[in-house]
């Protein structure tokens, strides 16, 4: 499919500066751009690739101005990266064919409940008394276990794992390999040394707008619910415990993980590879660094950093003296030295 830049402009409400007439059919990185694509620029270290780009039309900010010659096409818009975002959300819904259908060989319980639009993948399956509302794509060979709520225009791509009872929200993505509502892991110490499991029989609860990264498990309640809230986005390999709450509009990047019961405020960024000890709580509107090791609470509008995590500048303060110890080490030998020879003076001047 083409779209003109005309179209496009008027889309993202922006301004055409160039052939209002150009189309194109696909997307691009700009440094790679050719004859019928998109692509865009929003960081100035990327402006030189624009001179020489070979894209018929380039999303530039509405201030920017160019200080050579180029051949693109330029739609000037508030937000140049957003505006884009938008962009690849349209694309990806066209280059889908808004798939329908139930392939075969499936298995849907005859219990189950969905809304029309429905996709179905070959080798998907959906237990006892499930309810799919509408719109919604089940991938091929994705498991939806009894008594799951799957809210309308929700994704489930192929291989992900649904367990039993759990509740998903509208406009939910949830990516290959996902598990959503594995056992958490409780485990009680028995005299013998020997551990007995513990039945956890709780739920897991997405809210609206959740995205969920390939091979992320979230495991499900001992009692009550695990709970990630409207607008969270969890990126790959991530590990939520049981009973943890993530507060809205939260996001984590890969490999962090969550003991049980931590609670995530509200609009927090957590980096790669961050870990949260268990039965804490973080406030709202939090960053925190990547590795870092969170180990008791903390409050709102901060930023931390570090293994154990800190304020950020103080953090900051710590590894510049880190980053000096060897000098450090080296003087104080050095001043040792010195004050051995001073002893030795003071000692023969006394006898």
């Amino acid at each position: 499919m083409k779209f003109r830049a005309g179209e496009i402009a008027q889309y993202l409400h922006g301004e055409v500066v160039g052939d209002y007439e150009v189309t194109v059919s696909t997307i691009s990185k700009i440094e790679e751009g050719t004859a019928g694509s998109l692509a865009f620029l929003a960081n100035p270290k990327y402006e030189h690739y624009l001179y020489d780009s070979d894209a018929s039309i380039i999303l530039v900010n509405r201030d920017f101005t160019p200080r050579n010659p180029y051949k693109a096409t330029l739609i000037k818009v508030d937000d140049a990266y957003q505006a884009f975002a938008s962009l690849l959300q349209l694309y990806a819904k066209t280059r889908s064919g808004m798939k329908t259908g139930i392939e075969q060989p499936s298995f849907m319980d005859e219990s189950v409940v969905a809304g029309e639009e429905l996709y179905f993948g070959a080798f998907a399956y959906a237990g006892k008394n499930v309810k799919i509302g509408k719109r919604v794509k089940i991938y091929p060979q994705a498991f939806i276990g009894e008594n799951v709520t799957v809210g309308d225009d929700t994704i489930i791509y192929s291989g992900a794992h649904i367990y039993d009872d759990t509740r998903i929200g509208a406009r939910c993505i949830i990516h290959s390999g996902a598990v959503i509502g594995s056992d958490g892991f409780g485990f009680a110490p028995q005299a013998d040394g020997s551990y007995q499991k513990v039945p956890q029989v709780g739920t897991v609860i997405l809210e609206d707008d959740v995205e969920i990264g390939a091979n992320t498990t979230i495991d499900c309640g001992t009692m009550g619910s695990t709970i990630i809230r409207q607008g969270v986005k969890l990126d790959n390999l991530i590990q939520v415990a049981h009973n943890c709450d993530i507060g809205e509009h939260t996001v984590m990047a890969a490999l962090t993980g969550l003991a049980g019961s931590t609670r995530v405020g509200r609009f927090c960024r957590l980096a790669g590879q961050v870990g949260l000890a268990g039965h804490l709580s973080v406030g709202d509107h939090v960053t925190i660094g990547a590795q870092s090791g969170v180990a008791k609470d903390t409050a709102s509008d901060q930023v931390i950093l570090g293994s154990p995590a800190m304020e950020y500048r103080q953090a900051i303060r710590m590894y510049s003296v880190l980053r000096n110890l060897p000098q450090l080490r080296q003087e104080v030998i050095d001043l040792q030295k010195e004050v051995k020879k001073l002893r030795e003076i003071i000692s023969k001047n006394r006898e």
